[in-house]
């Protein structure tokens, strides 16, 4: 369903990593280039986190999630997110590749999609420290103490200005 533009805004939140080149710049970045789509209004940013790779490889990444109200459908929605990542120069090489920019539909208001091409909710979202602290920073009632206290054990690191 290409092309078709809800009706009124929709909440959705947005996980964004990179670990190549300067990751954090990369997802400023990327947050500046989000808020500038058409049908997007970006409504809040979590801090940078960093974290070791996850079933990965190569340096750490920055991670954060972003809120965002949209009029665009979810395909839409990630298609616009897919040419982002495109744009930041993301080579898919193989699975869990490093990479310059990856960009997760973690949310869609409350849809449920389960296409070939997008799932949502995002299907890893909840074992993954990685996005449930920045989520949690953000909107701390669609994180549950229980899910924190579940990726507890995986390290992570809020970035400041003196670590960025």
């Amino acid at each position: 369903m290409t092309g078709a533009v809800v009706r009124s805004p929709v909440a959705a939140y947005i996980a964004l990593g990179a670990n190549l080149g300067d990751p954090g710049a990369a997802l400023i970045q990327a947050m500046d280039d989000m808020a500038a789509i058409s049908g997007i209004r970006l409504v809040k940013r979590s801090s940078l986190y960093q974290t070791a790779p996850v079933e990965s490889s190569g340096p750490d990444y920055v991670n954060a999630v972003v809120e965002i109200q949209t009029v665009l459908s979810a395909p839409d929605l990630l298609a616009q997110m897919q040419q982002l990542e495109q744009a930041a120069g993301r080579e898919r090489t193989y699975l869990n590749a490093p990479r310059t920019l990856d960009i997760d539909i973690l949310t869609y208001g409350g849809a449920s999609v389960n296409s070939p091409t997008l799932v949502i909710p995002h299907p890893r979202m909840h074992v993954r420290a990685f996005v449930l602290l920045p989520l949690a920073e953000i909107a701390p009632h669609l994180v549950t103490q229980e899910q924190l206290r579940a990726v507890q054990s995986q390290i992570i690191e809020r970035l400041t200005g003196d670590n960025l």
